[in-house]
């Protein structure tokens, strides 16, 4: 199916696109390949340098890389690390069925082979130990491991239902506060620096990982749980008009939530390129509930306006460095960068093909 408003786009990533995007193009958008088509664009994909090095980070027992969100110090690369690794099997769009993919899911299932993978440094084990702690206000390695279990496809049949339902309350817990200030506490007494308000690590506050355990499984859903989902997300406006800054207390230390939701939600913008923002646009359209979303429909207005011209999204940089930045930034499929899809980026067309493909399949779910 050809998408008529989205048609010069779709053709600008037929003509210039690389393997990754053709192949979701195909599978994802236009559905318009058969089996066997499928399996050979399939092919290619797993002949990219990221996956075939993600081939050599998987262990025997089935875990790929060094831990999770932590210590780069023991790391070859940022992508020998259990989220990146999760991150782009999802941005790839590999098939759950793979034996990489299956043999990834049983080992974040399994709970001796993550005390195994959490034992290489002391901090770890306890980090480990205490991995259910926080899921509500998202600071918890479990939240960090349920969401790895959706991204890669593994989300639904009750493997992860207890998040689920953790993750849909912490954005209902929007709809009973009345400000920013009311939600959190503030130590007066404190002389760090770094004293901004905090929450306990048991209380329900929502963040970036809670939406993608939701946006990225299907089982919790109901018309009436995603028309709530909606109402919280707009009341984020209403409760954080301008940027906060946030802790979560466990025990006597302080911690940064996983990118909670303490700020307005960005609309798209062309020269906007604070880390990964389009991908919160994304999975709120992934819910089935981007026309209810006010950010969601101011995005696609700006969106369209940008793509009148011939269907391709540039980017907006303010300088040469600015976009040194930018496309250093997307060399490995890290939680703080953008949707790294072609194999290199020497030159702009693979930026416009990375841009334009997410406005398609982000336009394309939001028209769903």
């Amino acid at each position: 199916m050809r998408y008529p408003d989205l048609s010069r786009s779709i053709d600008f990533l037929l003509d210039k696109a690389g393997p990754v995007i053709l192949y979701r193009l195909h599978t994802e958008i236009l559905r318009d390949v058969s089996k066997a088509e499928a399996e050979n664009l399939l092919e290619k994909v797993l002949l990219t340098p990221h996956y075939r090095r993600l081939l050599g980070y998987q262990k025997p027992n089935g875990y790929i890389g060094i831990g999770m969100h932590s210590w780069d110090k023991f790391k070859e690369t940022p992508l020998q690390d259990g989220e990146a690794a999760a991150r782009l099997i999802s941005n790839y769009g590999i098939p759950r069925d793979l034996p990489l993919v299956k043999a990834f899911a049983n080992a974040l299932l399994d709970e001796t082979v993550l005390e195994e993978e959490f034992s290489y440094y002391p901090p770890e084990v306890v980090r480990f130990s205490q991995r259910a702690a926080g899921r509500e206000s998202g600071c918890s390695l479990q939240l960090l491991i349920d969401t790895c279990l959706a991204l890669i496809g593994y989300g639904d049949g009750g493997a992860i239902s207890d998040t689920q339902q953790i993750s849909y309350d912490a954005f209902m817990s929007l709809l009973t506060m009345d400000s920013f200030e009311q939600a959190t506490k503030f130590n007066v007494n404190s002389k760090k620096k770094s004293n901004y308000r905090y929450i306990e690590a048991g209380t329900y506050y929502p963040c970036l990982y809670h939406l993608q355990v939701l946006s990225h499984t299907h089982s919790w859903r109901s018309e009436d749980k995603k028309a709530a989902l909606a109402c919280a997300l707009n009341r984020i406006h209403t409760l954080f008009p301008e940027a906060q800054r946030l802790h979560v207390k466990q025990g006597n230390k302080y911690y940064v939530p996983l990118w909670a939701v303490r700020q307005p939600l960005y609309p798209y913008a062309a020269g906007r390129h604070s880390t990964a923002y389009r991908r919160t646009l994304t999975d709120i359209v992934k819910l089935g509930i981007g026309k209810l979303v006010d950010v969601v429909n101011t995005s696609v207005v700006q969106l369209l306006s940008d793509m009148n011209r011939d269907g391709i999204v540039r980017p907006d940089f303010c300088s040469a460095y600015e976009k040194r930045r930018y496309k250093a930034g997307l060399a490995y499929p890290t939680p703080y960068s953008e949707v790294a899809l072609e194999v290199d980026y020497a030159s702009d067309v693979s930026l416009w093909c990375d841009l334009t493909f997410w406005a398609v399949q982000f336009l394309s779910l939001y028209n769903t």
